[in-house]
């Protein structure tokens, strides 16, 4: 999806785009307009309007979307930018719904704007979409924000996003063929609030903020929008990007960008500027000067992302290090334990705190946040419905609940158990991980299994034998999803009559669970947090 709003954005004159990438098509399932729920929680009495406005990728021609589903294209244009057509959808006031629809093969956003209609322009190429950032964007002083998306024959991925700026609390779900659904985007208790004031009150980022002369905080501007429109130090992250290219004149950067390939590895150092890049064979296969911070910013300019799979794949990778302020210290990226992150000094004070009051830890605070999976994304290849929740923007919190459970804690290293950066997919492999207080570490005990995330800890093809893997995976009454701890910390699978084991008494974050005869050694050995 990002490959396809990019071009997108190169056509209409727009912003970065954040959406995760989709893989190829594959055959059409779901419906051919899929029913959106947009929600209004907000707690605000103004009128709402929605605009769902995109790219038909069958014939690339930018075009907008009516509440029935139906593309159509812009038409017109002019220079200077003539004003578009009001393509606007009347939404629901507060409490209540209102159902859109996105058309199988289309990419793009749904705008919301609270007491007032956006204003949007035509040129001969395609749309000018708002800006408020920029001097003198007719939308400056409306309240707005907005989802991306791309609905194709392979799925719908739909994401909230803090990129540009942050400004409407909103969270994003699917539900899909199975009646499962998945949600992410959700605020803390005064979420908004928290960081507003946290920016507010960092030297040096107050005006960030900006507000309406009512007094009505419209938005947060991200630090390289912010920096654009001169609101914001333009070499903030210079000394923090200094030390962590120079600390690899002397050691050596391990890039792995592919989860999946974790033999794929790139080894990067630094000589002046310039920071090269070489493969398992000794071969240079990519360099990149010094960024400036506008660079790590925008994830642009110096670190240029190409759609390819070496030269992107390692840029994304030092722009994801670099915004959370982990490359210098450490030398394996991408780094995948939060706990890790924006300690840096300078540091992205704005990714810091939108993350920090998000109910699950996941945003998109800066292009390429989904780098680790740490973005808030949902996907699902077979959807049935999906929902953009606008939601309180003081109090409350949303109405996704915090994720509750106890941690289940190993005796061999005191690191918990723990699904692999919060993606609750079937099949994810449980793993061990330092202990902090996520949701990917919360286990409930019912019914005789232990579940996080609406999902159940199950043995790989309902094995018994030694090395049988230990998973997460839709939960179906079986005997493979059930786990017993005994009083002396043993957590047998019935069915197998063998212990959840740390694979190879491997004491390191990262080390997988299998089965394995129970021997009463520490790496077999748990409690509860």
């Amino acid at each position: 999806m990002r490959t396809l709003l990019r071009a997108l954005a190169a056509l209409v004159m727009t912003v970065p785009v954040v959406a995760a990438i989709s893989p190829p098509a594959a055959q059409a399932i779901g419906p051919n307009v899929l029913p959106v729920t947009v929600s209004n929680n907000t707690g605000r009495g103004d009128a709402v309007y929605l605009y769902v406005i995109g790219i038909q990728l069958s014939s690339g021609r930018l075009g907008y979307v009516n509440q029935a589903g139906t593309f159509s294209p812009w038409t017109g244009g002019a220079l200077p930018p003539a004003p578009a057509p009001d393509v606007s959808i009347p939404a629901a006031g507060n409490g209540g719904n209102t159902t859109i629809g996105f058309p199988r093969g289309f990419s793009g956003r749904v705008y919301f704007s609270l007491g007032e209609k956006l204003k949007f322009f035509l040129t001969p190429d395609g749309l000018v979409q708002p800006a408020p950032w920029a001097g003198g964007d007719a939308n400056a002083n409306i309240l707005f924000d907005w989802s991306e998306f791309t609905y194709n024959d392979a799925g719908l991925w739909l994401n909230s996003s803090q990129v540009d700026m942050f400004a409407v609390p909103h969270a994003v779900s699917v539900t899909g063929a199975s009646g499962a659904s998945k949600r992410t985007g959700d605020l803390v208790a005064n979420g908004r609030d928290n960081i507003i004031n946290t920016l507010r009150g960092t030297p040096g980022w107050a005006d960030t903020v900006r507000t309406r002369s009512d007094g009505t905080v419209l938005r947060v501007l991200a630090p390289g929008k912010a920096a654009g429109a001169g609101l914001f130090n333009t070499t903030y992250l210079d000394p923090y990007i200094a030390s962590a290219w120079n600390a690899y004149t002397t050691k050596t950067l391990t890039v792995v960008p592919f989860g999946d390939q974790p033999n794929t590895r790139y080894f990067g150092r630094t000589s002046g500027n310039v920071m090269r890049f070489t493969n398992s064979a000794g071969a240079q296969v990519a360099q990149f000067n010094r960024p400036s911070s506008a660079s790590v910013w925008g994830c642009d300019g110096d670190l240029p992302a190409p759609n390819d799979q070496v030269v992107g794949p390692i840029s994304r990778t030092l722009c994801a290090a670099l915004n959370r302020g982990t490359l210098g210290t450490i030398d394996t990226q991408p780094s995948l334990n939060a706990a890790d992150f924006y300690k840096s000094n300078p540091t992205n004070v704005y990714g810091k705190a939108i993350h920090a009051n998000m109910q699950d830890g996941k945003a998109y605070a800066f292009a390429f946040d989904d780098v680790g999976a740490f973005e808030s994304l949902v996907h699902d290849g077979d959807p049935r419905s999906a929902g953009i929740h606008l939601t309180a923007f003081t109090g409350g919190g949303g109405s996704n609940p915090q994720p509750t459970g106890v941690p289940v804690i190993s005796s061999l290293n005191n690191k918990c158990i723990d699904v692999p950066s919060g993606n609750f997919v079937d099949s994810a492999p449980l793993q061990m991980w330092t202990c902090n207080n996520s949701g990917a570490q919360k286990w409930t005990f019912t019914g005789g299994t232990l579940q996080a995330g609406g999902k159940c800890m199950d043995v790989q093809a309902a094995g018994t034998a030694n090395g049988s893997a230990i998973q997460l995976y839709t939960c179906n009454g079986t005997a493979a999803q059930q786990f017993v701890l005994s009083g002396a910390g043993d957590l047998v699978n019935p069915q197998a009559n063998r212990c959840v084991d740390i694979k190879e008494v491997n004491p390191n974050d990262g080390a997988r669970l299998h089965l394995w005869d129970c021997v009463g050694a520490s790496n077999q050995k748990w409690r509860k947090g």
